[in-house]
């Protein structure tokens, strides 16, 4: 869907910057150097992480390599990855962006909000645009994280939980905010996974493989604008394309201009 309608929907929503977290991309684990090159040919400017980040180890040089995709910032300094990097987006204006893990029921890792200091403290402070993605299980440990970047970024947007939550807002601070975007992928499924099996594993514990499924996929995500003269945001709001828009998008092939908003 991604590859098929991004560009499309770039122009229909005037789009400056497109921000992917990509961690279940390959097959609904991990991600593969192949699919990080269609991802970013398709119009995403830059790729999150999250806790599957190193299931598949040809990764690794990409990660390296490439300032278009980061790590979470409180994995260790040893982690392949950067833990933050700079775009520029469609209209010119240079955008940082990162991710930090959450604690509550996630994997052991460094403590969250001094990641987010040690990362806010080294980008310039001619960067006024700073997105950070908190990958993270609660929406308790999402709205700390939030509140505590309030005012520091200009949008504090959460993934992992695969399902879009309704409290996108903007904090007093001038952070769009929402504790979950959604996922893009397939909803007739238990987060992305074939239901049977994950129904018969939960029921009889017999292991079984969790096989990706494909019914009813939507492309889930957040829209907010930025002034960038501030970094502040000045709006935010859900997005959700079905197959039969995504299909339309597709076809539409429009050749409008984008329109330099600060998307």
């Amino acid at each position: 869907m991604v590859t098929h309608a991004m560009r499309e929907l770039r122009q229909r929503e005037s789009l400056d910057l497109v921000i992917a977290n990509a961690e279940n991309a390959a097959d609904g684990s991990g991600i593969n150097p192949k699919i990080h090159r269609e991802l970013i040919d398709a119009g995403v400017d830059c790729i999150t992480l999250g806790d599957h980040i190193y299931r598949r180890s040809e990764i690794y040089r990409v990660l390296e390599q490439e300032t278009n995709v980061v790590k979470p910032a409180n994995f260790p300094d040893e982690s392949p990855g950067k833990p933050w990097s700079i775009v520029e987006a469609a209209n010119g204006v240079r955008v940082a962006f990162f991710c930090v893990l959450g604690r509550v029921y996630m994997r052991p890792v460094d403590c969250p909000f001094k990641a987010i200091d040690r990362v806010l403290s080294k980008i310039p402070n001619d960067i006024k645009v700073i997105f950070l993605d908190i990958h993270a299980e609660a929406t308790s440990d999402k709205q700390l994280i939030g509140r505590y970047v309030d005012g520091r970024v200009s949008a504090a947007l959460g993934t992992h939980t695969h399902v879009p939550t309704a409290d996108e807002q903007i904090f007093p601070g001038g952070t769009a905010f929402q504790c979950d975007v959604g996922m893009t992928g397939p909803y007739e499924s238990i987060l992305g996974r074939k239901t049977e099996r994950v129904t018969e594993t939960t029921v009889t514990f017999r292991p079984t493989p969790f096989q990706v499924a494909t019914g009813d996929v939507r492309m889930s995500g957040t829209i907010f604008d930025v002034d960038p003269k501030t970094g502040k945001s000045t709006s935010v709001q859900r997005l959700m394309v079905d197959e039969d828009e995504a299909v339309d998008l597709a076809n539409s092939g429009s050749s409008n201009t984008v329109e330099a908003s600060t998307r």
